[in-house]
């Protein structure tokens, strides 16, 4: 088990490098960065601050992880960002520590994919099996579920949700909170159903697939008011896990609207 770092990379004494790390030519590694076993820089990465990345993961060239956050109210406070384990970390993707009054860390689970371009603003939280596609952006703040997928050159508020599932089409702008496996297109966005394509890849069966889009169309119907129609599915699909997650995501106090279909 050997550390392997390119004549041309600098490495900051304090760096702690775990088993195997292959640290490529012209990365710049800070003197509080923590890179975990069989990490590999591939070149011109730039690793700063109080950052950990986790076991396995690839950053290819001109990444930028840990600077501090784009705030004005950040004063150099020590403040974190913690990446997971197994993540993919494409060229130009850019990852910014957490802010004191948002808690002081950003964090990104495991297994995700981050392509070329994309951004991860100070204090978000993502999930597991998060893919950003080639310039998606987020503000701070968000929080993303496991198995989101944003696509290209979307923009997502800050503070906004985006539940577990979800499917955030190209060029999307979300300035609202995203239900627990739906699918949101357009400038702004909207709720255009189910994210059916992402479900099926996902495994989910015919069955709950179909039990889904009943609850869907129920809460989203024109009888009743909102609240009225969400007690109705709670009663029909009290013991399907996954619609009782939808509603209390909705029902969830968070500060922000959710994305409802254009004729809601």
């Amino acid at each position: 088990m050997t550390v392997s770092i390119h004549p041309t990379a600098i490495v900051h004494d304090g760096a702690q490098l775990g088993a195997d790390v292959n640290i490529g030519p012209f990365c710049v590694v800070g003197p509080e960065v923590t890179l975990k076993d069989r990490v590999t820089l591939k070149s011109h990465v730039s690793v700063d601050g109080l950052t950990e990345i986790g076991a396995d993961c690839a950053v290819h060239p001109f990444a930028c992880l840990g600077g501090p956050p784009q705030h004005l109210a950040h004063k150099g406070e020590p403040t974190k960002l913690i990446i997971g384990e197994r993540n993919l970390i494409r060229e130009h993707v850019a990852m910014h520590a957490g802010t004191v009054k948002g808690g002081g860390v950003t964090i990104i689970g495991n297994d995700c994919l981050f392509m070329t371009g994309s951004n991860v603003a100070h204090d978000c939280i993502l999930g597991d099996n998060v893919i950003m596609a080639n310039y998606a952006s987020m503000g701070g703040h968000v929080q993303v579920g496991d198995y989101v997928f944003l696509g290209g050159v979307c923009a997502i508020h800050q503070f906004a949700r985006l539940g577990r599932y979800c499917f955030i089409g190209g060029g999307a702008i979300v300035t609202k909170d995203v239900i627990p496996y739906g699918s949101v297109w357009g400038n702004h966005a909207r709720l255009e159903g189910l994210n059916l394509v992402g479900l099926k890849r996902r495994g989910f069966s015919r069955e709950l697939i179909l039990a889904l889009r009943t609850a869907y169309r129920m809460m989203f119907a024109e009888e009743g008011t909102f609240q009225e129609r969400l007690d109705d599915v709670l009663e029909n699909f009290s013991e399907v896990d996954q619609v009782v997650e939808i509603v209390r995501f909705i029902r969830e106090d968070s500060g922000r609207p959710i994305c409802l279909p254009s004729d809601s």
